[in-house]
């Protein structure tokens, strides 16, 4: 039975029902009681498999076909109507071209199956943030992973509205030669086919929550960012929100939900998470910039999460949570992957459903993309604030990227302007939460660039436009780089809980409570600010942290250059001047 009576929102389902001939309809109501009967047909068929439910209690292990592991940017297109609007960084092509492709594949594509209608929200329902939208799947764990990742059910369709966010995916054959993961900013539509992996079917995710939400705030003056969201708590009770933009699998989750070390908590500082990875931010009604998480569960990279690197997000996957692609460990039912431990099972399958010991076998029994999404709730640190419909005040907004030698430790930019720059010019090595080769270097801006839903060089105009806006009250803008290394290729910055002795002196200086010094490419902080009691850096290791090479830079520079050619006369002229001032500095 229909959960809403917009006509609009069930003409377009009958519509799409009618080209992929579903044998049924099931509308998602969000209840416990259909949840768990869609997990017991999806075990039934061998879609999920049931985890040990003393030790994993909630939890489901899945895989997916063995070519589809990951985004596809090559397979996802943002189709306008001008060409122009998409811009050189996004993959484009005619809305109507595209949508006879779809038709084609669309069609009869649910014969025989089942199509799921889950309403949802990407938000708080009720939120000045939120935004609604329908994912029609034929998928159960498209169903399960959007009940985690956004707020399914009846309160979402009740909100639904003409402009909702439409989604249609089909798994149709998997066929990664007809894969496709389309973007239509100006129908509000999103339509995905022939995958069954989460970052190309979850809808709401990267698809609605930044690609298409991104053309809707420049639209209509906010803000969707690939940002995480945390809130620092000092010794004198005050929590102080920053977000953060890194590439996928660059430390993104673990700095979200980072745990001071013990010298930082015996005197009180805590650390809370109101998001891992998307932040809308708009300005509220005291003229600054509040951000809101959509989401309502983390989809995060498994290898390399242990009890040491976040023990927040592995706590959070101890239940109610959908494992995909990792390790299955036959002697008691439980998941394992690179990087959770040193004692990898030897009596196990491993993410492509082959018999696999860890202790003999030379290949990984996990796939280095190989996801787990969990209930936001789950996380020991997660905020208070998660679901205040107002969201939390921004006092800063820090960068990232991976980078061995060129960028410093943390440095501050000049001021909005100059904090745009700093974010349209981030680079980071590649990883394997995208396809393709790994540890390239490659430009990132505000590691938007597989995300943004129109042309990026509009999309800086935006930021631009926003700082207009916000004036005297916008964010501080930072870069920081926990990658550094010496000449043997070791980090030299400890990394996880460290990362908040520099968060201290970032949010510091957002209150005017710690000095800088001026370099060519922005303010840093004095070596002796930043506090190093028991993190095993010397002084001396810092203050080459935060070295400046200016013969790096002006390599960069010419890097930048050819970088910004990309987008000819539409750069905004504020970059290009920015780009002459860090020329003029470096010599």
């Amino acid at each position: 039975m229909a959960l809403t009576n917009n006509q609009t929102v069930l003409d377009w389902i009958d519509e799409m029902a009618a080209m992929t001939q579903p044998e049924h309809i099931v509308w998602i109501d969000g209840s416990d009681a259909q949840m768990e009967e869609l997990r017991a047909q999806a075990c039934a068929t061998g879609e999920l498999e049931k985890l040990n439910q003393e030790k994993l209690p909630g939890c489901y292990l899945h895989r997916t076909a063995a070519n589809d592991v990951a985004r596809v940017e090559g397979r996802t297109f943002i189709c306008c109507r001008k060409q122009e609007d998409a811009g050189p960084t996004n993959n484009w092509m005619a809305p109507e071209e595209m949508y006879a492709r779809l038709r084609r594949l669309y069609t009869g594509a649910m014969k025989g199956r089942t199509m799921y209608v889950i309403p949802y929200s990407m938000g708080v329902v009720g939120s000045p943030f939120a935004k609604y939208g329908i994912e029609l799947t034929d998928s159960i764990y498209v169903v399960l992973n959007m009940a985690i990742m956004t707020r399914v059910g009846r309160d979402a369709a009740r909100r639904l509205e003409d402009d909702f966010v439409k989604g249609l995916h089909a798994t149709a054959d998997n066929d990664p030669e007809n894969r496709y993961i389309v973007h239509f900013p100006e129908d509000n539509t999103i339509m995905s086919v022939n995958s069954g992996y989460g970052g190309n079917v979850l809808l709401g995710k990267k698809c609605f929550a930044l690609r298409i939400a991104s053309y809707l705030g420049k639209n209509q003056g906010w803000m969707a960012e690939h940002m995480l969201i945390l809130g620092v708590e000092n010794p004198q009770g005050e929590v102080r929100y920053l977000a953060a933009a890194f590439p996928s699998a660059c430390g993104k989750t673990n700095l979200a939900m980072l745990i001071p070390p013990e010298h930082y908590r015996k005197r009180g500082w805590k650390v809370w998470c109101v998001g891992d990875d998307i932040a809308w931010l708009r300005v509220g009604p005291d003229g600054r910039l509040w951000a809101m998480n959509p989401e309502y569960g983390f989809f995060g990279v498994a290898p390399g999460i242990n009890e040491k690197s976040n023990p927040n997000a592995l706590q959070a996957t101890r239940k109610d949570t959908i494992f995909t692609n990792v390790v299955h460990n036959l002697d008691d039912s439980t998941v394992w992957w690179e990087g959770l431990d040193k004692n990898p099972p030897e009596h196990a399958v491993d993410w492509q459903g082959r018999p696999w010991n860890g202790r003999t076998s030379s290949e990984k029994g996990a796939h280095p993309n190989s996801r787990f999404t969990a209930p936001a709730k789950n996380c020991p640190c997660i905020s208070p604030e998660f679901e205040n419909p107002q969201g939390v005040p921004i006092s800063a907004i820090v960068f990232g990227g991976r980078r061995a030698r060129t960028a410093p430790l943390v440095y501050q930019s000049r001021d909005w302007t100059h904090g745009v720059f700093v974010g349209s010019i981030m680079a980071s090595e590649t990883t394997a939460a995208a396809t393709g080769a790994v540890g390239v270097v490659r430009r990132d801006p505000m590691a938007m660039l597989p995300f943004c839903g129109y042309h990026m060089a509009d999309y800086w105009r935006h930021w631009l436009d926003m700082g207009k806006v916000l004036g005297d009250k916008a964010p501080k803008i930072f870069n920081v780089n926990w990658f550094r290394t010496d000449d043997e290729g070791h980090f030299l910055w400890p990394g996880f809980g460290d990362n908040l002795r520099v968060l201290e002196w970032i949010l510091k200086r957002c209150f005017g409570e710690a000095e800088a010094v001026e370099t060519p490419i922005g303010w840093e902080p004095l070596p002796e600010d930043i506090d190093l009691e028991d993190s095993g850096v010397e002084l001396d290791t810092l203050r080459g942290l935060l070295g400046v090479d200016t013969a790096l830079w002006r390599d960069e520079v010419k890097g930048i250059r050819e970088f910004y050619q990309k987008f000819g006369d539409k750069l905004p002229r504020q970059l290009s001047e920015e780009l002459d001032i860090l020329d003029a500095r470096l010599n």
